[in-house]
């Protein structure tokens, strides 16, 4: 039942972006890049239930390898999506990533795919670092949770191919998911604090 919930919650936004009338006078590049940020905001619901081990049927081992497989997913959906927009507006796209553009959401979405990258990049890099396991868990989940926020916002604020109640839904799941995960493997724990201060 869980699944089948889930499989619904990231199908239905794909479902409404796909039926969205405003794909007719869109190229099919920038479709592909609307697309593409799309299932990323569906991806980063499954990031947390996988890091938590909400996902039922799964060890903890399973778990752990899907968390992987979706975080380099979503590095790759973020990859796309903003290539295929170079496609379509190289001078737009450089204004976002140097966070000279004038439209919240793009600040936004540029916050969220570099801190993303860094994500990504602590996650590759884990077994190299000299960090603390307590260490690392909290510079990952701290860049996880700007990645969230930044993409709810960015995707809240933009009124594109996406249906609006399908969308908040979603980035509702999404904040709620990370939330709980967070609390639940107390990241900022007082454990965690003194394990900071040895």
């Amino acid at each position: 039942m869980i699944w089948a919930v889930l499989v619904a919650v990231i199908a239905v936004p794909i479902a409404a972006a796909a039926a969205s009338p405003l794909l007719a006078w869109r190229s099919p590049v920038y479709i592909a890049a609307g697309f593409a940020g799309v299932i990323a905001m569906a991806m980063l619901l499954l990031q947390p239930l996988a890091a938590g081990g909400l996902l039922p049927g799964l060890s903890a081992y399973r778990a752990r390898r899907l968390h992987r497989f979706v975080g380099g997913a979503l590095v790759s959906a973020v990859v796309i999506h903003v290539a295929a927009l170079w496609v379509t507006s190289p001078p737009d796209v450089i204004d976002v990533l140097l966070f000279r553009s004038p439209t919240p959401f793009s600040v936004w979405g540029a916050i969220a795919m570099w801190a993303l990258f860094a994500a990504a990049l602590v996650a590759a890099l884990r077994t190299r670092l000299s960090w603390r396991p307590r260490i690392w868990r909290r510079v990952h989940t701290s860049l996880a949770l700007i990645v969230v926020v930044g993409s709810v916002v960015h995707a809240l604020l933009i009124e594109g191919t996406m249906e609006t109640v399908s969308k908040v839904a979603l980035c509702a799941l999404v904040v709620g998911a990370t939330v709980k995960v967070i609390v639940d493997l107390k990241v900022w724990s007082a454990a965690a604090r003194r394990d900071m201060k040895r």
